[in-house]
């Protein structure tokens, strides 16, 4: 029974290795892409997009091994929660990677135009995303609660930065009409960083539900 034990147990620190592997290559593509943006790198983005393939991979290949898992080791009720939270997190992340590639595209869209003031706040808001992904993927690996919960304070931090920029972008294209395309692409821009803050909530909400056991939203 000890040594079935054993390798359940070098199985998932294995899966947590895959799930760090991943969250590194998302965070770092998003980061990535913002650089993009603001330096109107289109060939960066275009290597983004290229690249995605290898975000997808890493979550197929945690999907399988996680399946594999709970069809050989029949895993007791805590094991089963953390491989189920594992899965979910997984996509979590596989989705900030999919942000970072629309960001790709719309960075491609924009061309060389001089972008608009409120590109400070985008770049404010990449910050501040950032900082939650890597937190929580550390909060998530530890299994530390107290640090997840930090992760919902920075989320309204971020939500309130994407109200004022948006507001902000309005006006720009309501007094400058010649630089409404540009305003609305920066805007999807800001949605899809606001986005990937929610996954990072995600995670930390799923955390909480594998340490206590039960469901808690923390950022109502």
């Amino acid at each position: 029974m000890m040594v079935v034990r054993e390798k359940f147990e070098h199985e998932l620190r294995g899966v947590q290795e895959q799930f760090v592997a991943l969250s590194n290559l998302a965070i770092s593509t998003l980061d990535k892409s913002i650089d993009a943006l603001l330096n109107h790198d289109v060939d960066a983005a275009l290597s983004i997009i290229e690249n995605d393939i290898h975000i997808n991979r890493r979550e197929e290949e945690i999907n399988d091994r996680v399946i594999l898992l709970l069809a050989k080791q029949q895993p007791v009720a805590t094991d089963l929660r953390r491989l189920i939270v594992m899965l979910k997190a997984a996509h979590d992340m596989e989705r900030v990677g999919d942000y970072a590639v629309n960001i790709a595209k719309e960075t491609i869209r924009l061309g060389k135009s001089e972008y608009v003031s409120t590109i400070k706040n985008i770049e404010e808001m990449r910050s501040k995303t950032i900082i939650m992904l890597s937190e929580v993927m550390k909060a998530f690996i530890e299994e530390n609660i107290d640090e997840a919960r930090k992760i919902a304070e920075l989320d309204d931090q971020v939500d309130f930065l994407y109200g004022q920029t948006i507001q902000q972008l309005l006006k720009e294209g309501a007094d400058n009409p010649q630089m409404l395309s540009q305003v609305t692409q920066l805007s999807f821009v800001c949605r899809y960083l606001e986005r990937s803050a929610d996954h990072a909530t995600n995670i930390a909400e799923q955390l909480f539900y594998l340490v206590k056991g039960r469901h808690y939203e923390l950022n109502n």
